[in-house]
């Protein structure tokens, strides 16, 4: 950066014109409270393009002088830092000597001033620069460009421009204002210019996204309310094209339909009944003759049971003398087959005792049987005995208790296993399987008690549903369906009926299969969703209807029955063992079955030698006796089908006759009235046009509109909803509909457009932050070892804790530049801890001030200026301030008011006097240049 050699001024301020030395280390102006100290570094700060102190600007230095013009000029160094001539501070102005003439001159223009700048080499005058052509001047922004070339960057213009008390203030900073004051100056602008463009840019996207989202929006809103308009105008038409259709044609049409259908069916019937009269006439004499031989085999039937029911009671009489004959002869067999085991064994007393075991565990075992039978008989008979006077199978307890909860609470109510009644005993296994988990589900008549009922089953922990949302049941359930087996005194609830509805019934697994859907079969097999399984019920478990009682009665009649016939066996068996049991005891106590044996060989011989006669004879007289059982129940059947066969010839005879009486009486006059009928329906057909009677048609009006009434119904609706709806009536709504959509496809393509912008300047921001960090973090070394190097030349130790510069912009802002200094040794003190003295206070603030201002190459900087740096300091403090000036060498412009001390000039190279303008005088007088003998030159 250059050095200030001299300053002329012309007309600025109360100053005529005077030239002013400044080709010193350290000029101090010097003068009491307001003779011009800040009016000088003003003038030098305009020269250089920068803003005045305070509220002051170039216009009132100018308007004081009352002339047409001002003028500023100043030489400055040109000289090379090195021996390469590129590397003097103004050689990119194309400008080689070594000193330069820079020039502000300041113009009335109207009511206004105008300030313009030029650069010359080597010590032009003003005279000299008069002579310059106009397009030689240029204006503040590109001398500010001129000068950032010759190493007046921005940040050090800002610091010139800092006002009175603000440069000895640094040390005041907080960490966070150094870091950025100090980046400022030493960053490298463009970085940061890039930074801020991809910023500034990708914030404009951004902006613009979020605006094109909000118009798509908006026009998505408008859209949609279009296509509510135009579906309500499309709506509209077709109520409208209906409503003429119906009025025209679907009503008279389907009207006449239904009334030709319905004289075609009474024809059909009179037909119909006219040769069914004369098949009657034919058949009358057949039917007699049928009915006659039906009551003969009637009596044939029913004398030939008579005579099966004799032989009967015969066969059986015989059967059971052949038992009653056979049943001593062998128990002396088995006796004699008992006591040969026993001979056996008695001799042997442990194979004795071993028998003794084991008959004594059979008769436990035996009695332990014949108790476990007893019970279960007795809970069988239990429940045959509860279904006496039963209507319908008992609910189970807590069942039971629970609808006695639900009528003390005065809830009304009903299960659903008090309503239904199966209707096809052939679907009876097919519906209880379906319905087992259902029995007990409780329908609620008012939906009100809803809450209440809940309540109450989950303090009782019922376990079925409480179902408040129930409906009747369909009159005319589909056929072939679950429901249409079904017939219901109550509500039931919907989801029930609609399961039942969707069940459908088919013959076996085999239909089902080759049907598809939910099915199930007569023997409870069902397919649904999930898969199939069987669902079959005990038919003691059945509870629906008062069959169900019946089925369950018989169910326990079978059980009864085969528990008393295990019982019967089980006596039998008990006998034999403790029969054996009783001889193997007698054997233990010395009786010998072998002498028994001996004693009664003859008896036994003769048992053994009788047995298979008597066996034989009893099974011929079983044989013949279930022989004519089973001729007897059939002759029974044949009975019965005799005498139903002829109540049916009966009545077909008594319907035939019925049925001739009643059309000889009324077929011709309902003949009559139905060709009165039709004659109408002829004439109205002729007006109708051939299209509308082409069967195609009439198919389509028909599945349309069903029938007359509810085509009539149909236009009623749609009269009413024309007249009381909302309707859109304006036919541009479908063009508007089609602008706007072509709209909102423009604005999403432009959204996806900016959308993909706005990620791409994304990217940019995230590459220029990372050039950005590494500047700062480049920038940051370089002045902690500026503010370490100027505190080694102050005998001051200066540290600094380098920031972490990484992460997003946040991270950034946070970022903070700590600095230490310690004084003779007496501890670290931060920047503005309240530790320092005041002199110390100025020295902080001229290392960080000073520190800005170095290069890389050198221990000089620039320029500074310093408006009062010694003000409210002792003798010492002022000397340790000036001994940090001096070994800093750089140029430094200071003020000061005039005091008695003198350590205030000490350091100057060059002291400017200045003195107030006197009362009624044009100008101000003169400045007094007090110039130190150099001992030897500092450039």
């Amino acid at each position: 950066m250059f050095h200030l050699q001299s300053l002329e001024l012309l007309h600025w301020d109360y100053c005529q014109r005077l030239t002013l030395p400044l080709d010193g280390a350290i000029i101090t102006v010097a003068g009491p409270n307001g003779s011009g100290k800040t009016t000088l570094l003003d003038a030098m700060r305009t020269l250089l393009g920068l803003d005045c102190s305070g509220g002051r600007n170039y216009k009132t230095y100018a308007r004081h002088a009352n002339a047409d013009s001002a003028w500023l000029r100043a030489t400055v160094d040109n000289r090379p830092r090195t021996r390469q001539a590129s590397n003097r501070p103004f050689a990119r102005s194309l400008l080689y000597s070594d000193t330069v003439t820079l020039a502000c001159r300041i113009d009335r223009n109207g009511g206004d001033w105008v300030r313009r700048y030029l650069m010359l080499e080597g010590d032009v005058s003003i005279e000299t620069m008069v002579e310059k052509h106009e397009k030689d001047w240029m204006g503040v922004d590109n001398w500010r460009k001129r000068l950032e070339g010759a190493g007046l960057s921005r940040a050090i213009a800002r610091v010139l421009a800092l006002e009175q008390g603000q440069t000895d203030r640094l040390c005041e900073y907080s960490p966070k204002e150094l870091l950025r004051l100090v980046f400022d100056v030493f960053g490298d602008q463009e970085v940061l210019d890039r930074y801020e463009e991809a910023r500034n840019h990708q914030k404009q996207l951004l902006q613009e996204v979020e605006a094109a989202e909000r118009e798509l929006s908006h026009g998505k809103a408008q859209r949609a309310e279009l296509e509510s308009r135009v579906n309500l105008y499309q709506q509209y038409q077709l109520k409208l094209a209906e409503r003429e259709t119906l009025a025209t044609e679907a009503l008279p049409v389907l009207t006449w339909v239904e009334e030709r259908k319905q004289v075609a069916k009474q024809l059909r019937e009179l037909h119909a009944q006219r040769l069914q009269a004369a098949e009657d006439h034919r058949r009358l004499a057949d039917l007699k003759a049928e009915s006659l031989a039906a009551f003969q085999a009637q009596g044939a039937a029913a004398t030939r049971v008579e005579e099966l029911e004799v032989a009967v009671r015969q066969a059986r009489r015989q059967q059971d003398e052949a038992r009653e004959a056979e049943r001593p002869v062998e128990a002396l067999c088995k006796h004699a087959d008992e006591l040969e085991k026993l001979a056996h064994v008695e001799g042997d007393t442990e194979q004795l005792g071993t028998l003794l075991k084991e008959l004594g565990e059979q008769e436990q075992a035996l009695q332990a049987r014949w108790q476990r039978l007893s019970d279960q008989r007795l809970d069988a008979q239990r429940a045959r005995d509860g279904l006496k006077g039963q209507h319908q199978a008992p609910p189970p307890p807590d069942v039971t208790g629970f609808t006695r909860v639900l009528k003390e609470a005065g809830i009304a109510h009903h299960l659903l296993a008090d309503v239904i009644e199966i209707i096809d005993e052939k679907w009876r296994a097919a519906a209880e399987g379906v319905l087992r988990g259902s029995r007990w589900v409780v329908v609620l008549d008012k939906a009100s008690d809803e809450g209440r009922a809940m309540a109450l089953a989950e303090r009782e922990r019922y376990r079925h549903y409480v179902v408040a949302d129930a409906e009747h049941a369909p009159a005319k359930p589909e056929d072939g369906t679950l429901l249409s087996k079904l017939r219901w005194s109550a509500k039931a609830p919907r989801w029930l009926l609609r399961q039942l509805a969707q069940i459908a019934c088919v013959a076996d697994t085999d239909a089902g299969v080759k049907q598809g859907g939910e099915w199930i079969t007569p023997e409870a097999y069902h397919r649904d969703g999930r898969g199939g399984r069987s669902v079959w019920v005990d038919p003691g478990q059945h509870q629906f209807g008062a069959a169900a009682v019946a089925a369950r009665r018989a169910s326990i009649d079978a059980r009864l029955a085969s528990l008393d016939e295990q019982l019967t066996a089980v006596a039998r068996e008990q006998e034999v063992v403790q029969r054996q049991l009783k001889q193997a005891r007698q054997a233990a106590k010395g009786h010998t079955a072998a002498q028994e044996l001996a004693e009664r060989q003859a008896e036994f011989s003769q048992a053994r030698a009788t047995l298979p006669g008597l066996r034989q004879a009893r099974v011929d007289a079983g044989t013949r006796w279930q022989q004519l059982e089973s001729d007897h129940k059939a002759a029974i059947v044949g009975k019965a089908n005799a005498e139903h066969a002829y109540r049916q010839a009966q009545e077909r005879l008594a319907h035939i006759e019925q049925r001739q009486q009643v059309h000889g009486q009324s077929w011709g006059e309902r003949f009559t009235a139905v060709q009165a009928l039709a004659q109408p329906l002829q004439q109205q057909k002729a007006h109708f046009p051939a299209r509308w009677r082409q069967a195609e048609h009439l198919q389509a009006l028909t599945k349309r509109y069903g029938n007359g009434t509810q085509a009539r119904l149909r236009l009623e609706a749609i009269e009413q909803e024309l007249a009381t709806g909302h309707w859109e009536t304006d036919a541009t709504v479908q063009e508007q509909l089609t602008l706007m959509t072509a709209h909102v496809v423009r604005q999403e393509d432009e959204l996806n457009q900016r959308k993909v912008s706005n990620a791409q300047a994304a990217i940019a921001v995230d590459n220029a932050r990372e050039r950005y960090t590494d500047v700062l973090r480049v920038t940051v070394r370089r002045y902690r070892k500026n503010i370490v190097e100027l505190g080694q030349l102050a005998g001051v130790e200066v540290s600094a804790e380098l920031p972490n510069l990484d992460g997003d912009d946040a991270h950034l802002r946070q970022a903070e530049l700590r600095v230490n200094f310690n004084f003779d040794g007496k501890g670290s003190i931060g920047l503005n801890d309240g530790e320092a003295s005041g002199g110390q206070q100025v020295i902080k603030s001229l290392i960080l001030l000073v520190g800005l201002m170095k290069d890389e190459e050198s221990t000089t900087g620039g320029f500074v200026f310093i408006d009062e740096p010694f003000a409210h300091l002792d003798v010492r403090n002022i000397q340790l301030v000036g001994h940090f000036l001096r070994s800093t060498r750089a140029q430094y412009v200071l003020t000061t008011p005039i005091t008695h001390n003198v350590e205030v000039f000490e350091p100057a190279d060059i002291t400017l006097v200045t003195s107030k303008k006197l009362k009624g005088s044009r100008w101000a007088p003169p400045i007094g240049v007090l110039q130190r003998r150099p001992v030897e030159s500092g450039y």
